[in-house]
């Protein structure tokens, strides 16, 4: 049997493994590549369980009553293009749109983009990255002209002495990043002592939603005790005096108070930042998924910027992407308001180049549409296509987005297995899966990667590219479902843009372990590491700007008087549709549990093990306990890879970024008896 080299469908490491067919099973096993360095956690080693997995979709469902049934390809396209016409035809263009997933090859990404302006000649389309990396992306794009989470190799994090992580727990989501920090001096920033946080340095704890405040109370204790690079500010930035004033306001007494976090610590972080380096700053959507969740990210670039951290060798600023193609979803047409190449949709140079590459009239395609939440309230919108995610669990405020897919007048889900979303689809299409495609795949470090077939999909399977492209023939469209051919296309769209992969070939990829963008041509070594020697902005120098700290939507009250804060657990991924069917994931972690201080339960009568109902202004969800004492006392954490979490969420959404308000909202917590609603 052949041995296919490839990389693992989870996380944003895209870590690399060898899949070889065998009988009964496929063999996987990790390969040296330079991310992992032969290793892999939990979820890659088990991985292969998903390809024959009892649970899998084998033919195309359609609606029958309130159950489905099995059908054939010509019947569920039939159903969809049908209802494609009578909504548009009835409401217009826009009310049918597409919701795709950070999992889907940057091909698949483009298709899908593409499908929607031009096929559906729609503005309605955005992603699930819009709930994970959209406020770090928009600080950093504002803030040094570029948003590549991290600017260099994971290599070079090995190589800093000094590393600030807010909001991360890498330890548990990324396990085999965690052998760049060894050697290091770690802090992390956290209301949880998570693995990661047990293995640090220093362990800051501070009130969720306050880690902006936190960040400028650093910077005041920097330029008090001269740490600042006065330098590198005065070559290589603007606006750093109206910063200087913003965090006046910001003194150790002052942030100790706001984020319970001692005034020593902070000053310890600050003299280590400073002094200890090289250093770097690393964010996470713990820090970022809040609804000041852009300018908690400006105000950790501007800490590190004022420190003259960005751009030197083993030092910087980086944000960590989440979900397997994170980086690469965002940079080719799914957001709302991107064209290819990480451009903007209202750009005129930008819709008269990529209207060029797909023979268009400029005119043609739509404005920037609404961003994912929004999009998936509004009344107006009738006719949705869902491409491998799971938004009725990972959205927030869960409980009315499954109304709002129910109220739909069709409902399409293209997936692998039947998710909470196929659940209440009018058609569910069965999709190919990571080891049965081609593609590529850009990892959180901007390194395009190349994820090769390793055996075909199940008969009556299909790829999301031939889906989209056999839709837009029978929309009047001709499209390739041949991922080298719409690479091919995707680079000559991308040429020139901001995410420039003109020069990338799946040649090139093969032979180079990857190339990082932007590489603009084929002889062109690609861009490991940015910001060496100016910055992508007007001025060539990067922005800092004033932020001023403000409280979450919704702060806890005599009604609802704790904090919650949701995150993941080590064994599963994102909404649990893969993980949650994985026995070895199952066994290990079969359940969510809420983390809760034994302070807080002994006032509310609860034991380890107990089942706990979390109540918030917009629904309930009943979880067993664990007590720990390693979270804040006043604060609960809830994993969000099984449904209910996400029901208390809330939904008020960064001014900037459009990011729901994950990370905090205000909740109550009563004992629950087993065997009652």
């Amino acid at each position: 049997m052949t041995a296919t080299d490839t990389h693992c469908p989870y996380c944003a490491l895209q870590c690399g493994m060898t899949l070889t067919p065998e009988i009964p099973r496929v063999r996987l096993e990790p390969r040296d590549f330079p991310v992992n360095k032969g290793g892999l956690c939990a979820k890659g080693f088990s991985a292969a369980d998903l390809l024959d997995h009892r649970d899998r979709l084998l033919t195309p469902l359609v609606r029958k009553g309130h159950g489905l049934r099995e059908a054939s390809w010509d019947e569920a396209f039939d159903r969809i293009v049908e209802a494609i016409h009578q909504a548009q035809t009835t409401y217009g263009r826009d009310s049918v749109g597409a919701f795709g997933g950070g999992g889907l090859t940057n091909e698949k990404a483009y298709a899908l983009g593409k499908f929607v302006r031009v096929s559906l000649r729609s503005s309605s389309i955005d992603y699930n990255g819009r709930f994970c990396m959209s406020s770090a992306a928009t600080a950093a794009n504002r803030s040094l002209g570029i948003d590549r989470g991290l600017p260099f190799p994971l290599e070079d994090v090995a190589g800093a002495n000094t590393v600030l992580i807010v909001g991360a727990n890498p330890a548990e989501a990324m396990p085999p990043s965690m052998q760049y920090l060894e050697g290091t001096r770690f802090i992390v920033v956290d209301p949880r002592r998570t693995k990661t946080a047990a293995g640090a340095h220093l362990h800051l704890q501070p009130l969720p939603g306050t880690d902006l405040a936190l960040a400028n109370g650093l910077l005041h204790i920097a330029i008090r005790e001269g740490y600042v690079d006065a330098d590198y500010i005065e070559r290589r930035t603007t606006g750093f005096e109206a910063v200087a004033q913003a965090v006046t306001a910001y003194w150790p007494g002052r942030v100790e108070r706001m984020t319970g976090v001692p005034e020593g610590r902070l000053r310890h972080v600050a003299r280590m930042l400073a002094t200890e380096g090289p250093a770097m700053i690393l964010t996470a959507r713990g820090a970022e998924q809040h609804s000041n969740g852009t300018d908690t990210a400006q105000a950790y670039l501007n800490l590190a910027l004022a420190l003259g951290l960005v751009g030197k060798p083993f030092s910087g600023y980086g944000t960590i992407t989440g979900q397997g193609n994170g980086q690469g979803g965002r940079e080719h047409g799914q957001k709302a308001d991107q064209l290819p190449g990480y451009r903007k949709l209202d750009d005129p140079a930008a819709r008269e180049h990529v209207a060029k590459v797909w023979g268009i009239d400029p005119d043609e395609l739509p404005g920037p549409g609404r961003s994912a939440y929004e999009m998936l309230t509004d009344d107006r919108l009738k006719v949705l296509l869902v491409l491998a995610s799971n938004i009725a669990v990972s959205a927030p405020n869960s409980n009315r987005i499954r109304r709002q897919l129910e109220k739909l007048d069709f409902l399409v889900v293209s997936d692998i297995f039947l998710s909470e979303t196929a659940e209440l689809a009018d058609v569910v299409l069965p999709a190919a899966q990571w080891a049965e495609e081609e593609g590529t795949m850009t990892n959180l470090e901007g390194r395009v990667l190349r994820r090769k077939r390793a055996l075909p999909p199940p008969p009556d399977v299909r790829t999301d590219l031939e889906v989209l492209a056999e839709l837009s023939r029978r929309l009047g469209r001709e499209e390739s479902s041949d991922p080298r051919t719409v690479f091919e296309e995707l680079r000559r769209a991308s040429a020139g843009g901001i995410a420039d992969y003109a020069g990338i070939t799946y040649e090139r990829i093969e032979r180079e372990d990857g190339i990082f963008w932007p590489c603009p041509a084929e002889d062109h070594p690609g861009t490991p590491r940015l910001f060496a020697d100016s910055f992508p902005t007007p001025t060539g120098k990067a922005r800092l700007l004033p932020v001023v700290h403000q409280d979450p939507a919704e702060m806890p009250d005599k009604a609802f008087p704790y904090v919650l804060t949701t995150g993941r657990n080590m064994q599963h991924y994102q909404s649990g549709n893969q993980t949650r069917r994985v026995k070895a994931l199952t066994v290990a972690l079969p359940e969510p549990r809420a983390e809760i201080h034994p302070d807080l339960a002994r006032r509310h009568g609860i034991a380890d093990g107990d089942l706990v109902e979390l109540r918030s202004r917009r629904g309930a969800a009943v979880l067993r306990a664990r007590l720990t004492d390693g979270i804040r006392p006043d604060t609960v954490f809830a994993p969000f890879h099984w449904p209910g979490a996400n029901a208390l969420t809330n939904p008020a959404l960064d001014p900037h970024s459009r990011m729901p308000a994950f990370k905090a909202c205000a909740v109550t917590i009563t004992l629950h008896k087993e065997g009652t609603d």
